[in-house]
């Protein structure tokens, strides 16, 4: 057991505790002490007793709003739980994509290699083009002139 001097409302008080709970201790009798010492007038009790009722006053709140969030928090691992859940779903979707798109790729560079190469232009070919695209520059000229 460990002895610890605390010091509340002006007044000296020896305490025990266990060992390691010290600085715990003398934390919460600051908190305590703070609390006394914002009760101005009146005896060492009556300011002890005030700090008391302030502080569990604020314990209460505490509790209040802990438990008030308690089904908060339960909706928001609920929420979390179902985004975990669709995101797998769209990871699996998307693996599936890939490996469909990997094999489409496959069976298309397969496709390319297989087919024949395409004919060589010849003269011939090329004067057809030529003639084909001054027809189509004459009729051009023609609509441009139309009113």
């Amino acid at each position: 057991m460990a002895d610890v001097k605390l010091t509340i409302a002006g007044r000296p008080y020896d305490v025990h505790c266990a060992d390691g709970q010290e600085a715990q201790l003398l934390q919460l009798a600051t908190i305590v002490d703070e609390k006394a010492r914002e009760i101005q007038g009146g005896t060492e009790v009556r300011q002890l007793l005030f700090a008391a009722l302030m502080l569990a006053d604020e314990t209460q709140e505490a509790r209040a709003k802990v438990e008030k969030a308690e089904p908060q928090s339960d909706s928001l691992r609920a929420a979390v739980a179902l985004a975990e859940s669709r995101e797998a779903a769209v990871r699996e979707e998307l693996r599936e994509a890939l490996e469909r798109e990997k094999t489409a790729r496959k069976e298309l560079e397969t496709a390319r290699q297989a087919a024949p190469a395409a004919p060589a232009a010849t003269p011939v070919n090329d004067r057809a083009l030529i003639q084909i695209a001054d027809r189509i520059e004459a009729l051009a000229a023609k609509v441009e002139q139309i009113p």
